[in-house]
């Protein structure tokens, strides 16, 4: 998990279009990814949400209608990989 530079996360994939509901930038600095977009928009922003999103690890969500998640990674050297899960 220590080369992935991002992965997001589709709660309702449909089998064609990959919709992320979930984007993480694990390998980003305090200076990048969600925190530098939240800085340039002068926004209000949770701080633990923001760390959150630098991790492996998703937020809670509920499974859409498709009954299927889709995680797409890509790794520190731009090798994108797509992992799809059917939901009991």
């Amino acid at each position: 998990t220590d080369r992935i530079a991002m992965w997001m996360l589709d709660t309702d994939y449909d089998g064609r279009s990959l919709f992320p509901r979930q984007v993480f930038f694990p390998m980003a600095g305090e200076k990048d990814g969600w925190s530098r977009l939240a800085k340039n928009l002068k926004a209000v922003i949770d701080e633990e949400l923001i760390e959150a999103y630098r991790g492996t690890v998703s937020i809670p969500f509920e499974i859409g209608d498709n009954r299927r998640i889709a995680v797409k990674i890509v790794d520190d050297r731009g090798i994108e990989s797509l992992k799809i899960l059917e939901v009991e």
